[in-house]
């Protein structure tokens, strides 16, 4: 992976909508000087406090972690997937399969090891998600409410719906999803 700086990134969706770092930083609940410092490079922020910068720059967190692809590459091989993996996220692998992240849409695969959430705190988006169960059996928790989902399974997560992923199978599961911001 290319060397990323995820603090320019922020700065230019921030400057692109016409954000202060005050404003930003009020918007995704973080101090106005951690949000400088991210920006320039001098601190690595949290996942949560990536997630709430995302979300209030209303951008996918993917963003943020994949650098530039080439416009003329519209073609992505299945071998040739960025993945990306969180931070202590090691059994839950993202494989994008659009040759570069718009502004307004997130594709993926999620690879979900057994017996594994997707994170540990449900999360919600600015948009909507289309999920369709490639392999395995997932659980899908919206709000308060479990639904098993099996292979070739399909759902549609409101917005703004808490929602996560759980594998409690012993093999793996893979979900394909689509965030439309």
């Amino acid at each position: 992976m290319n060397d990323l700086n995820i603090g320019e990134k922020i700065s230019q969706f921030r400057k692109k909508q016409n954000l202060s770092i005050r404003n930003l930083a009020k918007l995704a609940n973080v101090t106005p000087s951690l949000l400088s410092q991210i920006e320039r490079g001098l601190s690595n922020p949290s996942v949560n406090s990536l997630k709430s910068i995302a979300s209030s720059l209303n951008v996918p967190l993917f963003t943020f972690f994949i650098s530039e692809v080439n416009k003329k590459d519209l073609i992505v091989r299945g071998n040739n997937r960025k993945k990306v993996i969180l931070p202590g996220s090691d059994n839950v692998i993202y494989e994008v399969l659009a040759p570069e992240i718009t502004d307004n849409l997130e594709f993926a695969i999620m690879n979900l090891a057994p017996n594994t959430s997707s994170c540990n705190e449900p999360i919600h988006h600015n948009g909507y998600e289309i999920a369709y169960i490639l392999e395995g059996e997932v659980n899908l928790y919206l709000d308060d409410e479990k639904f098993t989902l099996y292979k070739d399974d399909s759902v549609k997560v409101p917005i703004g719906t808490n929602h996560r992923w759980e594998n409690t199978s012993n093999n793996e599961s893979k979900v394909i999803f689509a965030v439309v911001l």
